[in-house]
């Protein structure tokens, strides 16, 4: 029997546990309140006393999703993280993102575990480049989308030509479930055009909105006074444009990514955010049914399945493991487990799983569809790996991005050779680098290649704060790297040009780096007989 023919068990308790989860990732450009957002969604659930501030200050409370002392050091996130919470009867699994694209490939990667996505977006910038790459992403997945417009209590745009610009660049339509009243510094809140309900806002100490207030619709005659009547009047002139231009929400369409429910508010002075995350809650999908190249898996499944979206070491500085951030695909996950990793053809015991609260981890003894749990397994699980109790299958492959940044890594420390190494070794496995050694005899320090080029800074400090290393990077101007084999499959004789260098990947694979896309073309007219490669 093939994994899609298996039968769903009887099983009403899992199939309860899949339908209360929700798992989804925030997603935006940088500086867009994503962070903020996140942080706004754990204090609503209970999950955190104090919501932090991103901001790089050493008197504000940290964020419970940026653990790294780099991250709150520069009030940025560099790593995606996961954070599992209890609200209202439903089990979230938030997976927070990197917004800056040198970091956007940790993100595509968690990109592949969520089920949906919350995009933000800034009221005064619209949609920006990382958070267009970013949906192009989603969009190739079919991962539904909702939207927050934040930062409504400062100058923006026109709500109107915001939703413009999102049908226009992404191609997707916007429906407006809430709409702005009023303009900073005069903005007093959103109307919810589903609830006919008025969502004041009320600039206190703590930026607290006021209750609800429930009115029988936009004609309601105590709107003008509650309101005022300038702006009442604009409210009504916009809802009626909207009548006419913009399509009703239709459920479908969002599930198959091709409609968002748009909402706005405020993430730092905390106002919208708990009628945002309940729209969360009620419209993104529970764990969905997914492809592999051995038929669908749907998550109802007796077997268990599961894959390695991400890797991370040094987590928690007490210890010093690698943790291996595994999404629950299908069945129930239970402590101790004999699971198959088909790619070593081997099995696993998982005795060391955790569920992950950014930094945080507590040991879990079962997990379901949607869940993300840690495990600790050194050298047993890469990223890409699926682990699963029936017989080997595959998901969609994790994908691998091009390196476009090299520089050389000094330690300079030689007594520290065997921390340097084993610290390079860790986060190459991450995926956030790779580490290259060239085949001139006269350079012994290892060349590393990373996709953004603030990947070195993060390479320094998790060397220094991680494992004690003091390193530096001399910066080289070679613009991309090629992996190379030879048609006929023996080693491969090559001319190199002046500029260019020949490398060894770390599984002895021939890579050369290049000066411009002139030398590749010359290296590609001079060598007929080889297969070039962007990856390994």
């Amino acid at each position: 029997m093939n994994a899609a023919q298996e039968t769903k068990p009887d099983n009403k308790g899992l199939k309860k546990e899949v339908s209360r989860r929700r798992t989804f990732a925030i997603i935006s450009h940088p500086d867009a309140g994503k962070t903020t957002l996140t942080e706004k969604f754990l204090l609503y659930a209970g999950a955190v006393e104090l919501a932090g501030s991103v901001r790089a200050r050493a008197s504000q409370q940290h964020t419970a999703s940026d653990w790294m002392t780099m991250e709150r050091q520069r009030g940025i996130s560099i790593s995606a993280t996961a954070l599992e919470m209890e609200y209202q009867g439903f089990r979230i699994n938030l997976l927070d993102t990197p917004g800056h694209q040198d970091f956007s490939e940790d993100t595509y990667r968690t990109l592949m575990a969520a089920d949906s996505a919350v995009m933000v977006l800034d009221s005064a910038k619209g949609i920006e480049a990382q958070t267009e790459k970013l949906f192009r992403v989603c969009r190739m997945r079919g991962v539904p989308i909702l939207t927050f417009i934040n930062k409504m209590d400062h100058p923006g745009r026109d709500p109107l030509a915001l939703l413009d610009e999102i049908e226009r660049i992404l191609g997707i339509a916007a429906v407006p479930m809430n709409w702005p009243v009023g303009e900073a510094p005069s903005f007093q809140g959103v109307y919810d055009l589903r609830g006919n309900k008025m969502l004041r806002f009320q600039r206190t100490e703590h930026n607290r909105f006021r209750a609800p207030v429930q009115v029988s619709g936009i004609d309601d005659p105590a709107l003008p006074e509650l309101l005022g009547q300038a702006a009442y009047d604009k409210l009504v002139e916009d809802a009626s444009l909207l009548s006419g231009a913009v399509a009703e929400f239709d459920l479908v369409r969002f599930l198959n990514g091709t409609m968002t429910p748009v909402f706005f508010g405020s993430a730092l002075n905390n106002f919208g955010v708990e009628a945002f995350l309940n729209a969360v809650l009620e419209l993104a999908p529970a764990p969905v049914a997914r492809e592999t190249e051995q038929g669908v898996i749907d998550p109802a499944s007796d077997t268990f399945r599961g894959f390695v979206f991400k890797l991370q070491a040094n987590i928690d500085p007490r210890h010093r493991d690698r943790m291996a951030f595994v999404r629950v695909c299908s069945g129930k996950f239970e402590k101790d487990m004999l699971v198959l990793n088909p790619r070593l053809k081997q099995e696993i015991r998982l005795s060391r799983a955790f569920k992950l609260f950014g930094r945080e981890r507590v040991s879990v003894d079962e997990a379901f569809p949607g869940d993300v749990i840690g495990v600790v397994s050194p050298g047993l699980l890469s990223i890409g790996d699926t682990v699963t109790t029936g017989k080997p299958i595959d998901f969609a492959k994790i994908p691998v991005f091009p390196p476009e940044h090299f520089a050389i890594l000094v330690n300079d420390d030689v007594t520290r050779f065997k921390q340097f190494n084993k610290g390079l070794e860790q986060l190459e496995e991450e995926g956030a680098i790779q580490v290259l050694n060239s085949e001139d005899a006269l350079r012994r320090e290892p060349i590393v290649a990373a996709v953004g080029e603030l990947q070195f800074d993060v390479v320094l400090s998790r060397l220094e704060e991680e494992y004690g290393v003091k390193a530096r990077v001399q910066r080289l101007g070679f613009c991309g790297a090629r992996w190379i084999r030879a048609s006929d499959g023996a080693i491969p004789r090559m001319s190199l040009s002046t500029g260019m260098r020949r490398c060894r990947d770390k599984n002895d694979g021939i890579v050369v780096l290049y000066n411009s896309k002139w030398e590749l073309e010359y290296f590609q007219k001079e060598n007929p007989g080889l297969i070039l490669s962007e990856t390994s």
